[in-house]
């Protein structure tokens, strides 16, 4: 008797789901010409399923069409980029004000290592695993919330931002872990709501305002 397999993922599924990490992570630059045969062909995929994963991430913002059928990453202008900025600020802010009562010692422990792998990255000049060990001590922190409707919403966030994060870290030399990720854990220990509030809404707008300043 032969043990049940589970289901193998839908082609279309697995395409989206590497395709929607890349585009997070800033592993495609702003403004990428994209084809439904070229991703085909690179990910071994017929058409159909091309189609599909490109159409759900259109839906969200992480691919544009523009009407001549021209895919591509966003390219974002300085009114969108200010848009998405004030997006996590009102929504980060929150996030981690739900998660502050149940941020245990562990919690806080689990992002100072999360902490410390960022350092490496900016210390190996290394921006996609700079921006994906950065949504890394975010989110870790945002799941405690509880609130997976409001993180659902964050990620498309995110996701429409991902490649310009990528040219963010070319423009902006970091040294250092940003200097705000100290303030929220030293918030978290404190149990600080407002000093909480305060230093999750700077960090995350920070570089977004100064990228749009320079656009």
């Amino acid at each position: 008797m032969t043990a049940n397999r589970p289901p193998e993922t839908p082609a279309h599924e697995r395409l989206y789901r590497r395709l929607r990490s890349r585009i997070m992570l800033g592993e495609l630059p702003p403004g990428l010409p994209l084809t439904l045969r070229g991703l085909a062909a690179e990910h071994r995929v017929s058409m159909t399923p091309a189609r599909e994963a490109v159409r759900r991430l259109v839906a969200e913002g992480a691919l544009s069409l523009s009407s001549s059928g021209r895919i591509s990453t966003p390219e974002l202008s300085v009114e969108r980029i200010e848009e998405l900025a004030a997006l996590r600020a009102l929504i980060e802010p929150e996030l981690a004000t739900r998660a502050l009562p149940r941020a245990h010692q562990a919690l806080i422990d689990r992002l100072a290592l999360i902490n410390s792998a960022i350092g490496e990255a900016v210390e190996a000049h290394d921006a996609v695993a700079y921006i994906r060990t950065n949504l890394e001590f975010h989110r870790t922190l945002y799941l405690r919330a509880q609130a997976p409707a409001m993180l659902a919403v964050l990620e498309t966030v995110w996701l429409q931002l991902g490649p310009t994060m990528r040219m963010l870290y070319g423009r902006v030399k970091r040294h250092e872990p940003p200097r705000h990720h100290r303030m929220i854990l030293a918030s978290l220990r404190a149990g600080d709501e407002p000093g909480l509030r305060l230093a999750v809404r700077a960090d995350v707008t920070h570089g977004l305002r100064h990228l749009a300043q320079q656009g």
